[in-house]
């Protein structure tokens, strides 16, 4: 997998001088989908900060120590494969591009495929390639191989179309068909949320399914930056639950409870009081907090 350093294309989010994108360019072929050896991670370039403007976008640069270049230096981050799944029109390449922060570039249309670059979760480095390559062509083998590459998945549907919605539940099935014995962390994201007038599936249809399917939800809109951030924070939260040490995850959840606000204290422990007292509250207690994407 070889991605591109000299290219240099410039958005509307602002980056540390020099910084550089990695985006490849159609097609992925098979070398492109294969595991990256220790020599070539050493050598990536990667973004460390995300600082996004306007009223609805929220800057990830507050979670990062610095916005600045690192080359070689972060060798011993985590580099993850997250492979983006959902049908034509909901958002996929969207919330890919407000990942690699080039959704409003002149030349977006030209920016790949494919997005690398790293973010700090909850005081750690972690990299994300991020394949927005489900649509690339109508090869068979290629989208089979989506299915064996990722070590995480989130598939997309419109809020706006219950047909994408009915789509995502057919690939969470192939999914479990693929990786029968793999417990792999999967995202059921419904985007366009900011399109009420237009809603054909719930909030409580998207967190059934999920509770279903045995996979997180989240909804975002990729128009509004809403949950974009919490999506791609949250799918590094996920792999490392199943990826690390639980002596490493339980000290990343007590420091994440000492820096939680007073107001999210709160609201967490009355809505186990609701719970108990409640019964469809309960059962949501009891779906295995699908909507919390900090816990299994």
């Amino acid at each position: 997998m070889t991605l591109n350093r000299g290219d240099k294309r410039r958005g509307s989010t602002p980056f540390a001088a020099q910084q550089h994108l990695h985006r490849r360019s159609m097609p992925v072929d098979e070398r492109d989908l294969r595991p990256l050896p220790p020599e070539e991670l050493s050598g990536l370039v990667r973004c460390t900060s995300y600082s996004p403007g306007g009223q609805h976008r929220q800057s990830w640069a507050s979670d990062s120590s610095d916005s600045v270049i690192s080359s070689g230096s972060d060798s011993d981050a985590s580099l993850y494969k997250v492979i983006l799944l959902g049908e034509h029109g909901v958002g996929k390449t969207s919330l890919a591009r407000i990942f690699g922060g080039v959704e409003d570039c002149a030349d977006a249309e030209e920016a790949g495929n494919t997005y690398d670059r790293s973010i700090v979760v909850d005081g750690e480095e972690a990299s994300l390639v991020v394949f927005d390559i489900w649509e690339q062509d109508d090869s068979q083998w290629l989208q089979n191989h989506c299915m064996k590459m990722g070590d995480a998945y989130i598939i997309v549907y419109s809020v706006t179309d219950k047909v994408s919605f009915e789509k995502a539940s057919e690939l969470r099935i192939q999914l479990r068909r693929a990786r029968q014995t793999e417990d792999i962390p999967i995202i059921l994201v419904g985007n366009k949320s900011d399109l009420v007038r237009s809603r054909e599936v719930s909030v409580d249809e998207g967190r059934a399914c999920a509770v279903v399917f045995d996979c997180k939800f989240i909804e975002t809109s990729a128009a509004l930056h809403h949950n974009v951030k919490d999506l791609f924070e949250g799918i590094v939260r996920q792999i490392r639950l199943r990826k690390d040490s639980k002596e490493d995850n339980a000290r990343r959840m007590a420091n994440a409870k000492r820096r939680e606000s007073i107001s999210k204290k709160a609201k967490r422990f009355l809505g186990r009081i609701v719970a108990k007292n409640n019964k469809k509250m309960a059962f949501k207690a009891k779906s295995k907090s699908c909507h919390d994407l900090s816990v299994l």
